[in-house]
């Protein structure tokens, strides 16, 4: 696998989101709107990337027995260096996101790429295969916040752009759904064309 596929194969193909269905909780639960979109999946990109990285590197100290707890471990100190890094410059941001900050240590996406990719691969490929997969999620996230905050409340990324009120619908939880569902067969409709192309 040559490195371009490594990390473009998040961002379509394989994204988190909208084709493998991880990581449900932020995607449904945050994304009421464009910047909570944004600011969850670049915070998640940031620790897929890094604890990659560690994981590659350290996965010949690390025993079988014990690799999840392990990665665990990483995945949690990366968490809460961001947390603290986000409480002191981007507190308004911290305190929009909440408990969904913390939740990226159980988020199946970091985890799954530790298990998958990183244990199994050099640092530079975990690193592109955790960049991809993050910023893969990121516009997945973004963009369903985005369509989720223009339906419900008129504005992009805090930006209102006609008064008056929205569907309340769409930045509630069926409004997730709906939009999610639609965004998950627009991109299979894609991937199958894309791919179909190339055969």
């Amino acid at each position: 696998m040559n490195k371009l596929s490594i990390f473009t194969k998040g961002l379509l193909k394989e994204n988190p989101a909208l084709v493998l269905i991880l990581g449900m909780c932020p995607t449904l639960g945050v994304t009421t709107s464009a910047i909570n979109g944004l600011g969850v999946g670049l915070a998640t990109t940031f620790v897929v990337v890094l604890s990659n990285m560690i994981i590659s590197m350290l996965k010949k100290l690390i025993p079988d027995n014990v690799h999840i707890p392990a990665y665990i471990v990483v995945i949690a100190s990366l968490v809460t260096i961001l947390q603290q890094l986000m409480a002191a410059y981007l507190p308004s941001l911290n305190e929009s996101l909440g408990l969904f900050i913390p939740l990226i240590v159980v988020n199946c996406i970091v985890l799954g790429r530790a298990e998958a990719f990183a244990s199994k691969n050099n640092v530079a490929d975990s690193a592109l295969d955790g960049l991809g997969m993050g910023l893969g999620f990121t516009i997945a996230l973004t963009i369903l916040g985005a369509i989720r905050e223009v339906l419900g409340a008129g504005s992009i990324f805090d930006l209102k752009f006609y008064d008056g009120d929205g569907i309340i619908g769409f930045i509630l939880a069926p409004g997730a759904f709906l939009v999610l569902g639609y965004l998950v067969a627009g991109c299979r409709r894609l991937i199958n064309k894309i791919y179909k192309k190339e055969e």
